[in-house]
């Protein structure tokens, strides 16, 4: 488990970082984390992104949080993750992660522009680039630029 979550020194795991199987998981602990040490940097917990696994189980940020202020472990909130909100079987929870890692904004016509942006600016094809490609992409290149200037 992480257990530095100055996300102003290094990125959060990927979204494609499954965590009890689940895409998306361990970045938002990562995030949460951060935001309670005040370290997130220019990371948001509880954000669009992690509202994608949130809305799957059915659950709330604010109920993460509170399992993140308890200091709870990744197993720990993968096993209430699995016990809470809206049952899900493991066939379910691979295939919506697999659905995840292969999805793209670019693909939403509310989303394409901006995705197109992001995606340009870091060298990508928007059209051929998922989001969890754009986002690790960023991450690198973020962290790549930080490394450097130090």
């Amino acid at each position: 488990m992480n257990t530095n979550y100055d996300l102003t020194a290094h990125a959060p795991r990927s979204p494609r970082n499954r965590l009890g199987g689940y895409s998306i998981l361990a970045r938002s602990l990562d995030k949460g984390r951060a935001t309670l040490e005040r370290t997130s940097g220019d990371y948001h917990f509880d954000c669009p992104l992690d509202n994608i696994l949130f809305s799957f189980k059915g659950i709330k940020g604010d109920e993460i949080k509170t399992l993140l202020i308890d200091k709870k472990t990744d197993s720990e909130i993968v096993d209430w993750l699995n016990n809470h909100g809206i049952p899900k079987t493991r066939s379910e929870i691979t295939q919506w992660s697999s659905d995840v890692e292969k999805s793209s904004p670019y693909n939403d016509s509310e989303k394409k522009e901006w995705f197109s942006t992001e995606c340009e600016s870091l060298g990508l094809k928007p059209e051929r680039t998922t989001l969890c490609e754009m986002l690790d992409e960023d991450d690198h290149k973020s962290f790549a630029i930080t490394s450097k200037v130090k």
